[in-house]
Formats: structure tokens, sequence, C-alpha cells
């Protein structure tokens, strides 16, 4: 879920979005307690509840559930996803089954949380049928391997989504730790996909080939995007995911780089320009730090799984 970025685009049609919030601030109070009582996958309906207490007098504008109704549509192709992996054929081992049912829980949250925000404008639920989960060919979902390429895709497209808008939100840290905790749920998924993968790959039973092999990281990727993964889970039709975004009226100081970048706070990144750590392999730069990935690559990205090729606009 892009929650960063619906943060951001609330405050441009509602600049009073921060004080809306900052007027119940007893409530944001609790946040720390909330974060000891319940559940990461629990968390979302939370903080859906103060923004739908916060908005609860007010009338929301278009644009406002414009911006709300698209992360919904984003969050329904995951949750569609995750509900299908029942037929995914010969399933899988038991860690694997409960990591994804975990998983599951999460997303359907997600979209319980959107909704509770915006109510009675909110869009009618899509159907399974108005995503395409083999990307017009791309993936066979139905074969475990492929399964676990895709679900990695998409976890690793949200990481990107919420870096890219987190500069967004840092004037008030009430609602940027709020966004922090969500956002840590859809990266803690990123890291267990890629580490199922990695775990099934290089087990004693046969290696679950997707078909695709880009040494190191076809199905044996590490637990972090490493450069621009090799393309991916998929080269060819995940490539974007790890590429460089678009930087068109993009916030002041802030570039959409690839993942490959190894250039931060000006400064190139490298054995030669830091002694301590001149034994470092120049990957190790770009995995060290995530890159931000803009809302519009998001949408061409998400557009790949739309049985309409525009669903996401």
């Amino acid at each position: 879920m892009n929650f960063f970025q619906i943060i951001s685009e609330i405050e441009k049609v509602d600049p009073e979005v921060y004080d809306r919030l900052d007027s119940r601030r007893s409530v944001f109070k609790h946040m720390s307690g909330l974060g000891q009582k319940l559940t990461a996958a629990a968390l979302p309906l939370a903080v859906g509840a103060i923004f739908n207490k916060a908005y609860a007098q007010t009338p929301v504008g278009a644009s406002v559930n414009d911006v709300l109704n698209f992360a919904l549509k984003l969050e329904y192709l995951e949750s569609y996803f995750y509900q299908a992996r029942m037929a995914v054929v010969g399933g899988f081992n038991t860690n694997v089954t409960a990591s994804l049912a975990l998983i599951a829980t999460d997303e359907a949250n997600h979209v319980t949380f959107l909704r509770s925000v915006l109510g009675s404008n909110a869009i009618a639920a899509p159907t399974a049928a108005t995503f395409d989960y083999t990307a017009k060919g791309a993936f066979n979902p139905t074969v475990a391997a492929q399964y676990l390429a895709l679900a990695q895709s998409f976890e690793d497209t949200g990481v990107r989504a919420y870096k890219g808008a987190a500069p967004l939100v840092m004037s008030n840290k009430t609602v940027l730790t709020a966004a922090l905790n969500i956002h840590s749920v859809e990266a803690r998924h990123s890291s267990q996909l890629r580490a199922i993968r990695r775990s099934l790959a290089t087990s004693g039973t046969p290696a679950p080939s997707q078909g695709i092999a880009v040494a190191p990281y076809s199905a044996a990727p590490k637990s972090w995007i490493s450069g621009t993964d090799g393309g991916g889970a998929v080269p060819g039709a995940t490539d974007a995911i790890y590429g460089a975004g678009n930087n068109t009226n993009a916030p002041t100081g802030i570039t959409f780089d690839s993942e490959a970048n190894i250039t931060q706070g000006n400064v190139a990144l490298s054995g030669s320009t830091i002694t301590a750590a001149a034994s470092f392999p120049t990957s190790a730069f770009s995995e060290a730090f995530d890159e931000g990935l803009d809302v519009g690559t998001v949408a061409k990205i998400a557009n790949m799984f739309s049985v309409s090729g525009n669903y996401f606009g």
C-alpha cells in the first residue's frame, strides 16, 4: 500500500489535513500503545479509523477520493492475488503456506483500511476477473515458483513506492511514524518472499525452476534488492520495478534513480571514496539504499496486470 503517497496527495488538495489530525492529538498519543497491543496486520485498521474520525465532519473533495480509490485499486490487485494462492498446482509446503496466509491477511486488512477511510465514496469492489496475473503471458501464476516470483515483484514495487513518497511527509512526525509502521509490514513481505524463494531453490529438493534464469537472481534472490536485480524475478517483464523512474514534476532535490544507484547526497560511494570500505564490492553500496519510485511508474507497472490495460489510469 502506497500510504506515504496517500498522505502527500491529500495534503495537496487539503492543506489542513495535518491540522485535522493534530487536533485529535490525544488519539495519536495512543499510537505507541497500539504498536504494543496490535499485530502488524491490524495496524492499518487503526490508522484508518483515525482518518475516518479526522474527516467525519468535513466534506472530502473529489480529488482526495480519487487518490484513495487509486490506492484501493492497488490493494485489490494484491489481495485477489493472495486469495488465489490455493489454486497453485501442487501447492506449497507448510511453512510457505503459513507465510502466504499471513501476507494475505495483511493485504485484506489494507483493503478494509482504505474502504473505512473512503466510506460511501469507495469504488465498487472489482472482481478477480479485473486482473490478469499472467501479465499478458509473462507469468504462469498457477506454477508455485512463478507465483512466488510474482509475489516478490508486487512487494518490491510497494517498497520503492513508499521510499519515493517518504520525503513528502517528513514535516509531520506523527503521520510519518504511523505510515512507517505500515511500510515495515510491506518490506517484511518482500524480504520473506525472497528468503522463501532462495530457500526452495537451494534446498535438497528439486529447485522450482521459474523458466527463466539470470544468475544470481532468478530463483534464488538475496533478501534485499541488489542493483537492478538482473531485471527481477522474470527479466523482460519485471525490469521496470528496479529501473529508474520518471523525474518529471519530482519534488525539489528528489530524483527517482534505478536501484543500481551508488550516489547518495551527491557523493559517489565506492571503495575508493570511502577508505574504510575499500574492500567492499560496488554492489554493497546500491544494496545499502532503497531508491524511490514515482507514482506514474508504479501505475504503469500495475497496469501490466490489468485486463483492460488501463484500470490504474
